[in-house]
């Protein structure tokens, strides 16, 4: 049975509805990633928007579009996070009150942010299935509606207009890279785009430790993933629904699929070149930039999706990030067991610019001979070569050196 798919027309009407709602969230030209893929690149901040994601275009759209008597009965949603925000400010805005299931995993600042917008919270389960179950037994139970967060076409024509504002304010680009979990922004962006200019490449881009969407399209019908494990929880989704996947099918030229590295790296990036808070979900599009840059014909749009980030999580990433873009660098080095070693050993470092961040003795293992002990020793660099150029002073010095 064929899918209707959301047209241009849908998501033209849903952009009248969200004016004055919604930010135009702004454009801004990355000169770090035009370099790299030699031609402009432009980022689409929607980490800007109101409640610091796409997610409420989707919500409003959807929540708007119910009668009276629909709203009246409330409306309850399932998230980690953004969605929840949306559809709380959506629900606020709109005079419906919301309730929202969110996982015990949830950040804490998505559940205070869900809960300052005026939804009742409801904390449940270990994963976003539960939630899920968690809301449609509360819809069943109370009438109140329940809003997808992806499955339905309002919302996929609403996060659409995300894709009509990129090609207003870029009316000459080539390639659109869109993050994608369950695959609604996608959708919507590829919707708007694919009937005005057919000839703009729409490239879908998923964490690949949550990637459901190519087992999906290579069986032609939704499949769920066994296990799901990446840092970019805004799009780990276990599946894609028979609409969003039609959508895909249809309407998206290609999915791509980052790692966990790419998404630390451009997240990195994104705070160190753009001046930009970005979450892990968000990053994708230019997470998959960085990984391959010349796979895209420029002028090329991609979009930041959101910037709803646990401060506990970003200090973790940004660390994670400056590892895989060699800015930390691990080595293990061993030295005699005598006076002055040490010391020895970390004036070397200090002589070729490393800054020691931490260090570790260890003088009981059967792999060091007698008078050895092994140092363990983690420093900053200032990059991949200046790495390569300490761990080869270290070796010009004497030292058994192994990289980490």
């Amino acid at each position: 049975m064929s899918v209707p798919l959301v047209t241009g027309a849908d998501v033209a009407a849903a952009a009248e509805l969200l004016a004055g709602v919604v930010r135009r969230t702004p454009l801004e030209h990355s000169r770090g990633l035009a370099d790299r893929v030699g031609g402009p690149v432009w980022l689409k901040c929607e980490n800007l928007q109101r409640t610091g994601s796409f997610k409420i275009r989707g919500a409003y759209t959807r929540i708007a579009r119910l009668t009276d008597e629909e709203r009246a009965r409330g409306v309850v949603a399932a998230s980690a996070g953004n969605h929840a925000q949306g559809v709380a400010l959506a629900a606020r805005l709109l005079g419906a009150e919301a309730t929202v299931y969110m996982p015990e995993s949830a950040p804490l600042p998505k559940v205070a942010a869900t809960q300052a917008y005026g939804a009742r919270v409801e904390m449940f389960g270990e994963s976003l299935a539960e939630p899920l179950l968690a809301a449609a037994e509360h819809a069943e139970r109370t009438g109140a509606v329940f809003i997808h967060p992806f499955d339905h076409p309002d919302v996929i024509a609403g996060q659409g207009t995300v894709g009509l504002e990129v090609l207003e304010q870029c009316p000459d680009v080539a390639t659109v890279l869109v993050c994608a979990g369950g695959g609604g922004l996608v959708s919507g962006v590829a919707a708007a785009v694919r009937e005005r200019r057919p000839d703009v490449r729409v490239v879908a881009v998923q964490a690949e430790q949550a990637a459901a969407l190519p087992g999906s399209l290579a069986a032609g019908r939704p499949v769920a993933l066994e296990s799901m494990s990446t840092m970019a929880d805004g799009i780990a989704v276990p599946r894609p629904t028979d609409l969003t996947l039609a959508h895909v099918q249809g309407l998206v030229d290609e999915v791509r699929t980052v790692s966990e590295e790419d998404l630390s790296r451009a997240l990195l990036f994104c705070l160190e070149r753009a001046k930009l808070v970005v979450e892990p979900a968000g990053v994708a599009a230019v997470a998959a930039v960085l990984a391959d840059p010349r796979a895209f014909e420029p002028p090329l749009v991609a979009v930041v999706s959101g910037g709803n980030i646990d401060p506990v999580l970003l200090l973790k990433v940004v660390q994670h990030g400056m590892a895989a873009a060699g800015r930390y660098l691990s080595l293990r080095l061993r030295i005699p067991d005598r006076p002055g070693s040490l010391a020895a050993l970390l004036a070397e470092l200090a002589g070729v610019g490393a800054n020691v961040l931490e260090v570790e003795h260890e003088r009981t293992s059967t792999r060091l001979g007698i008078g050895e002990v092994e140092v363990f020793v983690v420093f900053e660099t200032r990059g991949p070569t200046h790495a390569g150029e300490v761990i080869g002073a270290m070796r010009d010095a004497g030292y058994a050196v192994t990289s980490e």
